[in-house]
């Protein structure tokens, strides 16, 4: 029932929103198509990347006609983005799975607490 199409589409509606309100709802997706759906981790992480793409492209177009991009900032992450997830990508395929999980569990961690924690300044 929970690897369904209408299971599907009512989680993808949901992290689909979250990605637009710019909360991360890819992370979200790893963790519902491991933890529930038991799809291995690599596997997930490329759905991932599947789902992640047009989202990101819909949810900059509409940053973009409400102005609110701020290209000197955006223009070097997107490159050092670019850059660091080759990297990562191609010197990830030898690690071990485990130790992925972990530092990916640990990230999560980490940014919740902060989120968690953050107050913002006056």
């Amino acid at each position: 029932m929970l690897n369904s199409f209408p299971a599907a589409l009512a989680v993808g509606t949901v992290l689909g929103t979250l990605s637009g309100l710019g909360v991360g709802g890819g992370s979200l997706l790893i963790l519902w198509l491991t933890l529930v759906l038991g799809i291995d981790a690599g596997a997930a992480r490329g759905i991932n990347l599947v789902f992640f793409l047009p989202a990101a492209v819909i949810s900059c177009l509409f940053r973009l006609r409400q102005g609110t991009l701020a290209w000197r900032i955006v223009v070097p992450a997107a490159l050092g983005g670019c850059a660091a997830a080759a990297a990562c990508a191609w010197l990830g395929q030898g690690m071990d799975i485990n130790l992925l999980k972990k530092l990916f569990g640990g990230l999560l961690l980490l940014t919740g607490l902060r989120e968690l924690l953050y107050k913002p300044k006056a």
